[in-house]
């Protein structure tokens, strides 16, 4: 079955869909409806088998031909999904598409079992996520290849029958059964780690979610058996606080310690606090992408005099104006408040291939983060890159034409991949290699999100032909281009 024909079932596929879209469900009965809601679950659960079969193929063909450095890449472009469902996707694929052999034969899938279910239509994604976490996170990778295999078919099989929650209980049950001892590798444990910042709320608030392995949590008892110790760390700035060393602090009072009414979770939040303060203030952090490893903010000059508003830090969040006027002034911050030109060159032409730090500063007020679309680093996390002309095709090292962009993205900026240059507006617009153009969005405006609901006026060039829109020059042996530094 060619291209052609697999194209034309697609098409008639979505056909029938729109036909059935426009069809009305209000003369059924209600056990009809009931029998039809479960014939669509089960259509709708086969189709992830050709999606893993499609994942997969795109897994054996050459990284060079997918215009991005990895199948998730091409994936989160072309699909425009996040970079993590992605990368689900791929893993997913992975586990239950189809494998090759060496030789070219064709191989069962990893989990052979669970992928004949999915393509049955017997099990939904919650189903497969148990399955591949059970794998995962629960069985030792010492565990023998042919108990292994039995697990996976009593799983699928119990899938078939059962809710996931069912599923999960099972699942847990049978890795205690196959590990009693509870004796876990450390490959195992530190497959599991991880931390993560979560989306800061409305109110500004944010949740830390995480899973640490023994070593860590060792530490951080350690820690936060002194730093948030009753009476010790308290944001009023009425008890010690542990900015410095923490030994060379007196030990609170007992009247400080008595007056501290936190409870144990507020104290540990202000000893955290209070550590990464320390940290920052101790300079041992060095510099990162050219600037000093450090708390940056940008505010409006206007909310700045009235104290109301936020600031933006370097991390792409929200700071009520009271905390930005307290963090400035402290001297181990830079406040950048942008109201007219500073005295700061911030045009340099060719006579330096690097930005400066003023450059730096004025490109992390004005882009906020990366300019690639769908890119959601954070300023911290980004280069300067020349948006219109690299350095070794005369680029400028002017602040009209330079542009933020995370490590990554920097260097997807070559010949036969993405494109960059500068619109009228003074804004960069990302051109996606031709194979994964789908007429995307060429302007990222997740740092400045009130311009999603303002029409945009600009000259995005969809074409790429465009003289505004140059190739960047090779940087196979040049990695760090345009990198702060």
């Amino acid at each position: 079955m060619g291209f052609e024909h697999m194209s034309e079932v697609i098409a008639g596929m979505a056909d029938q869909l729109s036909a059935l879209v426009a069809e009305s469900f209000d003369a059924l009965t209600t056990s009809e409806q009931l029998a039809l809601t479960a014939q669509w679950e089960s259509f709708t659960r086969r189709q992830a088998a050709v999606s893993h079969s499609m994942v997969a193929g795109l897994g054996r063909a050459p990284i060079e031909e997918l215009g991005e450095r990895s199948v998730a890449g091409a994936l989160a472009v072309l699909l425009r999904i996040s970079k993590a469902e992605a990368h689900r996707r791929v893993a997913e694929a992975q586990a239950l598409g189809p494998r090759q052999a060496m030789t070219g034969e064709t191989l069962e899938p990893v989990l052979a079992h669970t992928a004949a279910a999915v393509e049955k239509g017997l099990v939904g994604a919650e189903h497969v996520r148990v399955i591949r976490r059970f794998f995962d996170h629960q069985v030792p990778a010492s565990t023998p290849f042919d108990v292994r295999e039995a697990a996976e078919a009593q799983l699928a099989q119990l899938a078939t029958k059962h809710t996931p929650e069912e599923l999960r209980a099972a699942a847990q049950r049978l890795a205690a059964y196959l590990n009693p001892d509870g004796d876990f590798s450390e490959e195992l444990r530190a497959a599991q780690r991880w931390l993560r910042l979560g989306r800061q709320r409305l109110d500004g608030m944010s949740e830390l979610r995480g899973l640490l392995d023994p070593a860590t949590r060792a530490a951080l008892e350690a820690v936060l058996a002194v730093w948030a110790a009753p009476g010790r760390c308290h944001p009023d700035g009425q008890t010690p606080a542990a900015e410095g060393s923490v030994g060379a602090e007196a030990d609170p009072s007992a009247e400080t310690v008595a007056a501290d009414r936190r409870s144990v979770g507020q104290r540990n939040h202000d000893a955290l606090g209070a550590m990464c303060r320390a940290l920052l203030a101790s300079g041992q952090l060095g510099s990162q992408n050219g600037l000093p490893a450090t708390l940056l903010i940008t505010a409006k000059l206007k909310e700045l005099e009235s104290g109301t508003g936020h600031g933006l830090t370097g991390g792409g969040s929200l700071l009520p104006m009271s905390e930005v006027i307290k963090q400035a002034s402290s001297a181990h911050q830079y406040l950048a408040v942008f109201d007219d030109h500073t005295e700061e060159i911030l045009y340099l032409g060719r006579a330096n291939r690097l930005a400066s730090k003023a450059q730096r500063l004025a490109l992390f007020a004005r882009d906020g983060g990366c300019t690639r679309p769908g890119c959601t680093a954070p300023a911290y996390h980004c280069q300067a890159h020349h948006g219109d002309n690299d350095w070794a095709a005369n680029g400028q090292t002017n602040i009209d034409e330079l542009t933020l962009a995370c490590g990554p993205d920097n260097r997807r900026v070559k010949p036969g991949g993405w494109r960059t240059y500068k619109r009228k507006d003074g804004r960069t617009a990302w051109l996606p290699p031709p194979q994964l153009d789908t007429g995307q969005a060429r302007i990222n405006n997740y740092h400045h999100p009130n311009r999603y609901l303002i029409p945009d006026d600009g000259d995005d060039d969809s074409s790429g032909d465009s003289a505004d829109c140059p190739d960047s020059d090779d940087r196979d042996d040049r990695r760090g281009d345009d990198r702060a530094g």
